[in-house]
Parts: structure tokens; sequence; C-alpha cells
């Protein structure tokens, strides 16, 4: 868990910028997924991720960086 009360984090990784909803544009957390080994060493990003289905690729990737 962590606290990014500035969003410096969430903006390092890609996942903080300019949304639409309804017509209007806002600043918001952008929906990806970031996979990073155990050593800190970023291995795949999904921006924009949809859910459906995402958690499947995600384990695909994980099992190809596995064999």
């Amino acid at each position: 868990m962590l606290s990014d009360e500035a969003h410096g984090v969430i903006k390092a990784y890609g996942a903080w910028g300019q949304k639409k909803m309804y017509g209007k544009e806002f600043e918001g957390v952008v929906r990806s997924t970031v996979l990073v080994d155990p050593k800190g060493v970023v291995r795949a990003v999904w921006p924009k991720a949809s859910a459906k289905g995402h958690a499947a690729e995600v384990l695909a990737t994980l099992q190809e960086l596995a064999a």
C-alpha cells in the first residue's frame, strides 16, 4: 500500500493523466498495470488496461517470463 498525495509515483508510472467522461475533461488515475519483478525492474506495462480478459493476459505474461 502506498500513499501518494503529490502523485509523484503514479505520474512516474504514467498512470495519472487527462481523462474524459460525459464530455468533461479532468485529471485522474488512468487504469493501467505495471509488472515489476522482485529486483524492481519493470518487466511489462499495460497502459489503459481493460478489465475484461486482463487478468488472463497478465498471467500469460508472468508464465512467459518464468519460462
